[in-house]
């Protein structure tokens, strides 16, 4: 996914913010979906720990790190597996300020946090598919 200014803004993160700080950023955005009013009624309350991994893995795999999402799941295809969800932008809105919560708490700063937060924005968008 590119961004905007044609660059790929997840380039290089993996280096500058590394697994340990990208799972702890994961497993605090997934802290505060349960108790969401919009999210939380979207993730089946009994595959949390799994959507936590999934979403670990994947941005593990993204940002340049090990590649155990595509080993276990193959290509992405975030478009069709989020297609059962309605996707808004109030949605999208909102996971997007849950995750900038989480990283915030896990204290993810500038210059990473900028080029973290445009790529999710751009994957975050790509994923809205209701009015």
């Amino acid at each position: 996914m590119m961004s905007a200014g044609g660059g790929d803004p997840a380039a290089g993160l993996f280096e500058r913010i590394g697994e340990e700080r990208l799972r702890a950023v994961v497993a605090a955005f997934y802290r505060r979906v349960p108790e969401d009013d919009l999210l939380g009624p979207m993730y089946p309350d009994h595959d949390y720990a799994g959507a936590e991994e999934r979403l670990a893995d994947f941005l593990l795999y993204r940002l340049g790190g090990v590649p155990r999402y595509i080993e276990t799941r193959g290509h992405p295809r975030l478009r069709m597996r989020h297609a059962p969800f309605p996707v808004d932008v109030a949605a999208r809105d909102r996971w997007m300020r849950l995750m900038g919560d989480a990283l915030t708490e896990c204290e993810v700063e500038d210059p990473p946090r900028e080029r973290l937060v445009a790529f999710l924005g751009d994957v975050a968008t790509f994923l809205v598919n209701r009015r």
